[in-house]
């Protein structure tokens, strides 16, 4: 819902892993890519503390995780029970791949976009996404989530193992972006962004059709 709200205002990224996509694939220059960063990551920590503020009062805190009723909550970034970091990384990977290749092939390329259903296509990766590997790795698939994990740990007095995850986590999940924005350029070769000074292009121009793309470069390609 946040995507057609936002789509056509901001592009509606909300994940510093699908904007590295985007800028890898020619779509969005790197000042602009830098400043949505910034902001997702400053999202992230902000959520995370308004979590720590609302639910401090009912949950104690155990080596930086949350407890509810006794029992933790979903607020930490390591591997789940069984699962070791390795697997969990490799699975943040793939699932934040197919992420950013979906928004890339039905929310930014010109040949293959989808303006009326891209939405409900990136939020089912993320639903699809959450439960496949929930049990792995917690499914992040974001940067700015594992960042506000991390905020949050911290803030509870602890966070001895997402402190030391975290670094690995968003690793991870950038890495599934540029492999996805590696692989649309191949995929969607016909699709080539026209050389431009990509940081004096709109980000979107009140066209859903633009998501997280620049109009400029619909009209040209």
């Amino acid at each position: 819902s946040m995507i057609y709200a936002l789509g056509n205002v901001s592009g509606a990224h909300f994940n510093p892993a699908v904007t590295v996509a985007i800028l890898g694939s020619g779509r969005l220059g790197a000042g602009k890519a830098v400043g949505h960063m910034v902001s997702q990551c400053l999202g992230g920590a902000v959520a995370a503390l308004a979590y720590h503020q609302i639910y401090a009062s009912s949950m104690a805190s155990k080596d930086g995780s949350y407890f509810a009723k006794g029992k933790p909550t979903s607020l930490s970034l390591a591997p789940g029970e069984g699962y070791t970091l390795v697997q969990a990384m490799w699975v943040e990977c793939f699932f934040t791949f197919v992420l950013c290749y979906v928004v890339l092939t039905v929310a930014v390329a010109q040949v293959t976009n989808n303006s009326s259903m891209f939405g409900l296509a990136i939020g089912s990766c993320v639903t699809v996404g959450g439960n496949a590997i929930g049990a792995v790795s917690g499914g992040s698939l974001n940067p700015a989530v594992s960042i506000g994990i991390f905020v949050g740990t911290l803030v509870s007095g602890g966070g001895t193992a997402t402190g030391s995850n975290v670094g690995a986590y968003i690793g991870a999940e950038l890495g599934g972006a540029v492999i996805a924005a590696c692989i649309f350029k191949v995929t969607h070769a016909v699709d080539e962004l026209p050389g431009k000074d990509k940081d004096s292009q709109p980000l979107v121009e009140g066209d859903m059709e633009s998501y997280g793309a620049s109009d400029e470069f619909r009209k040209d390609a």
